[in-house]
């Protein structure tokens, strides 16, 4: 079992050396440090400098670990670190991120979720359950807000950030919903057709929202 640590210049050394430290005692683990530049990386202290592989040193690692590191040092916009996580996902059984690394994750995420969710979205004539998916996108973008708002309301929140906190309440479902109905074989069509539906009506109940709110 190959398992990948992906390196970048300025990544915070406990987040990728503590993963590090407990995966490559699995067993049967081969754990490798892969980085877009082979050779000496340097972490965000400058403290420790680790050895990376090329990324093609794990075309298909099963475990991908992507570490954190400051903000602004993160290779969100890297496309070949982006390329090559997308690839590692499709045969890894976790791609995984510490802390920051989560952007890594997330900027690697989107166009793969939106192949994924037309792959996924049934035919017409296959929408049996589409009273639970008009339930669901109700829930999320009509009944979650007026919890949310009655909540701020009662908490005294009042003015931008009342706005604030139920206008995110009543953004439609991501597709990170999608994502861990895929990774866990569950409701895969139920949970792209909610996405895709309340984004639709979004478009609705968000200019709605923000008209009484104004």
């Amino acid at each position: 079992m190959q398992i990948a640590i992906l390196l970048y210049p300025g990544f915070t050394a406990t987040d990728a050396i503590g993963p590090y430290e407990v995966l490559s005692r699995l067993p049967g683990a081969r754990t490798v440090f892969v980085a877009a530049t082979p050779g000496p990386v340097t972490s965000d202290t400058g403290f420790l400098q680790v050895l990376a592989e090329p990324l093609s040193a794990a075309p298909a690692p099963a475990v991908v670990v992507a570490p954190g590191g400051p903000t602004a040092r993160v290779p969100t916009g890297d496309v070949v670190v982006l390329d090559w996580l997308r690839a590692a996902d499709r045969t890894s059984t976790w791609t995984t991120s510490v802390c920051t690394g989560a952007l890594l994750l997330g900027a690697a995420g989107p166009p793969l979720a939106l192949f994924c969710l037309g792959a996924t979205l049934p035919k017409p004539e296959g929408w049996k359950g589409m009273a639970g998916v008009a339930a669901a996108s109700a829930l999320k973008l009509l009944a979650m807000p007026a919890l949310v708002a009655a909540i701020a309301w009662a908490a005294g929140v009042e003015g931008v950030a009342f706005a604030v906190v139920v206008l995110a309440a009543a953004m439609p479902t991501g597709a990170n919903a999608f994502l861990l109905a895929r990774r866990f074989h569950t409701m895969m069509e139920a949970s792209a057709s909610t996405v895709v539906a309340s984004t639709a009506l979004a478009l609705v109940t968000l200019t709605l929202l923000l008209g009484w709110l104004k």
